[in-house]
């Protein structure tokens, strides 16, 4: 996929935009402290931006700025402990989109700086007042590298694309469901954890929309209860427990030919397919555990990806003469931007529910106790013919993306956060991100920082010595 590429969250670029454009037509100046993906693929993650005083400028002027070296000096000591990158960032606000001589004038001064005092991979970036931006990187000898992709995670999603920086209408999104969005979708990567159910029609559904990468993260392999909700499963797979993943991919080859898909046939749980999900540009998350999500959580803040979180349930009651019945029939969908409110913070799941499903997997008996006493409520149906349900969850999360991506609602994509709907009350409910509180974060914008996620399970293996 497109690389170099440097992201950054919806809340750190409100911050710059204003910073940068406060409304007297001057350039205005910052600078990026950004960790990096694993690799290979390579992207820096914009954690927190310097934002220099406009008072503290010693020249602001409509097409040039001159301001204190201490600023930069701050940025190296914040940096240096842990290897990150400096990027320096200002605006144009005549709204020249190219770096003019006087920028590379003085990149030639500063670069040289950074790379004794700290890291590879710095760089410089400008901005003009549509909000999109340009950046380029440099190596150790001064050669420059255009960065290909900048994108921002936010409400809206945003890309600026190199390949479009000549174009005068280079910050106009393609309009959503046309030929437009396709092409652009074949620049993006996405990442979908778990492809059962729910998660195989959301997969079919990003494949044939035309996402240029694909990978499927799933370890579980395909079974005869499967057959009645995963898309592409035949009896052969069951014959031969494929891996759903395996099975997946070798499907979508089948339309869209090689180099598309390609499975990760480990749980989401595992270093292999953390570092798989790094490198995506969009995260669907489709999975029936717990432990899943708070992983997806945790790898859409530590790498800055937009995720779309989707579950489906039939809760069920008793009716006055003991039979079990349906309460409900119910999907939900979140969009999780990083730098913003979590899965966690909105109750999708807590430490005690948590420790809940561990006490299932890892001891059935004290699980089952629990059930006896009340504290696991409902009717579990080992293989439910709930296909029609994960298509309805499946079709609203990937049109939640298009929203997001290629924006065609009526009011802000701000108001939903959250959809929640009921077949059983024909009711769609919507929540608006200032409804849920932010939690500290302190995985966000982690990148390659090990452990990975903060979690020493996720550490490199030691080799043995002989």
């Amino acid at each position: 996929m497109i690389s170099p590429a440097l992201a950054l969250t919806g809340v750190l670029y409100d911050r710059l935009v204003d910073h940068l454009y406060p409304g007297d037509r001057k350039e205005a100046a910052a600078i990026l402290l950004c960790s990096r993906t694993p690799g290979p693929r390579l992207r820096l993650l914009a954690q927190d931006a310097i934002l220099v005083p406009h008072a503290a400028c010693k020249v602001r002027e409509p097409d040039r700025i001159n301001w204190p070296g201490e600023y930069l000096e701050r940025a190296i000591d914040l940096a240096e402990p842990f290897g990150l990158a400096i990027v320096l960032i200002h605006s144009h606000p005549g709204g020249l989109f190219a770096f003019s001589r006087p920028d590379d004038d003085s990149d030639a001064i500063v670069m040289p700086c950074l790379f004794q005092a700290c890291g590879d991979s710095h760089g410089s970036a400008i901005m003009t007042p549509d909000g999109a931006i340009r950046a380029r990187l440099y190596d150790s000898d001064l050669n420059k590298t255009a960065v290909e992709l900048v994108s921002v995670a936010g409400h809206d999603l945003r890309f600026f694309w190199e390949c479009d920086a000549e174009r005068r209408d280079r910050a106009k999104r393609p309009m959503a469901f046309t030929s437009d969005m396709t092409a652009e979708l074949k620049r993006l990567s996405a990442t979908t954890i778990g492809v059962s159910g729910t998660g195989s029609i959301v997969a079919e559904q990003n494949a044939r929309m035309g996402f240029g990468r694909n990978d499927y993260v799933d370890f579980d392999k395909v079974e005869g209860r499967n057959l009645n909700r995963i898309l592409n499963s035949t009896l052969k797979d069951v014959e031969l427990k494929k891996p759903k993943a395996e099975m997946f991919a070798e499907a979508v080859a089948t339309y869209r030919g090689p180099g598309v898909a390609f499975p990760v046939t480990k749980s989401i749980t595992t270093r292999e397919a953390v570092l798989a999900a790094s490198q995506a540009d969009v995260l669907f998350c489709c999975v029936d555990t717990l432990e899943a999500r708070y992983i997806a959580d945790l790898i859409s803040s530590a790498f800055l990806i937009p995720l779309f979180d989707v579950g489906v349930s039939i809760p069920t009651r008793r009716t006055p003469d003991g039979a079990p019945a349906i309460a409900d029939v119910c999907g939900r969908i979140d969009y999780v931007q990083p730098g913003r409110s979590l899965l966690q913070d909105r109750g999708v799941y807590t430490p005690d529910t948590l420790r809940a499903e561990y006490l299932r997997n890892a001891f059935p008996e004290a699980f089952r106790a629990e059930v006896e006493a009340g504290y696991i409520k409902g009717v579990a149906e080992e293989a439910p013919s709930v296909i029609m349900l994960n298509m309805r969850a499946a079709a609203a999360c990937v049109n939640e993306f298009i929203a997001r991506a290629y924006p065609f609602r009526l009011d802000s994509n701000e108001k939903y956060a959250r959809t929640i709907f009921s077949l059983a009350a024909c009711e769609e409910e919507f929540m608006a991100e200032t409804e849920f509180t932010v939690s500290d974060n302190p995985v966000l914008g982690r990148g390659a920082q090990e452990p990975l996620l903060e979690l020493p399970t996720l550490a490199p293996r030691r080799e043995k010595k002989a």
